[in-house]
């Protein structure tokens, strides 16, 4: 029996929690507008907007984000999940040794400055390492880095940066002012979210891939000899 395991299931997963969380941003994001757009009505006429109205948006903006929140970190369980099972199967498709031991696949995400780059460094490993025919005594580290994880973390990293700007304006006051450009800056991180989603299905599906082929050509006794992608 190959030692290489299947990760289809874990692909699946991951990749439904991120299609359930793009979905919830994109109804997230229509709040906002809704509220940036009340906002702004407040700000032209006070009047016009009565204080029941200003209470149910309170309630609605705030339920939103609490089920954005939610959404966004099944979907990184997911991820994570899937990263586990990569991870395992990418030491045993290649004898290279990875850059970071296995608990900063969690750990990496949340310790200040190094999750700035440590998660992206985890998938371009198990990338190379996944990939038939690949690294031959070069190093993980020394082996060309894939283009699609590059746009991946760029897309995330954005989408994050612009998340903590939406949250820091909307705890910075109440006035109208502020809550509008929180909402608009919410919308903007959500757009930049659906980009990295939408990569990070794609970095799953082809990490998947090759580790399946490699599955096969292992419990068939070959190894594939295709160039790094």
């Amino acid at each position: 029996m190959s030692p290489v395991k299947p990760v289809r299931g874990a692909a699946g997963l991951a990749v439904a929690l991120l299609a359930v969380d793009s979905v919830v941003g994109l109804a997230a994001a229509g709040v906002d507008l809704w509220v940036a757009s009340l906002m702004d009505q407040v700000i032209a006429d006070p009047s016009s907007v009565t204080e029941a109205e200003l209470n149910g948006a309170d309630v609605i903006f705030a339920g939103s984000g609490l089920v954005e929140m939610a959404a966004r970190l099944a979907a990184i369980a997911g991820f994570l999940f899937w990263l586990f099972r990569v991870r395992d199967n990418s030491e045993e498709l290649s004898p290279e040794p990875h850059r970071h031991s296995r608990r900063w696949l969690t750990f990496g995400w949340v310790v200040p400055i190094v999750n700035l780059w440590f998660p992206k460094q985890i998938v371009d490993d198990i990338w190379i390492a996944s990939t038939p025919g690949g690294v031959q005594g070069v190093g993980l580290g020394h082996a060309r880095r894939p283009g699609l994880v590059w746009a991946w973390w760029l897309a995330w990293l954005c989408g994050w940066l612009g998340g903590n700007v939406a949250g820091r304006l909307l705890f910075a006051g109440d006035e109208p002012e502020t809550l509008a450009r929180a909402a608009r800056f919410d919308v903007f991180s959500i757009a930049l979210y659906w980009i990295a989603a939408a990569l990070a299905v794609a970095v799953i599906l082809r990490i998947t891939a090759m580790q399946e082929a490699g599955r096969t050509a292992a419990s068939a006794g070959s190894s594939p000899s295709h160039p790094v992608a």
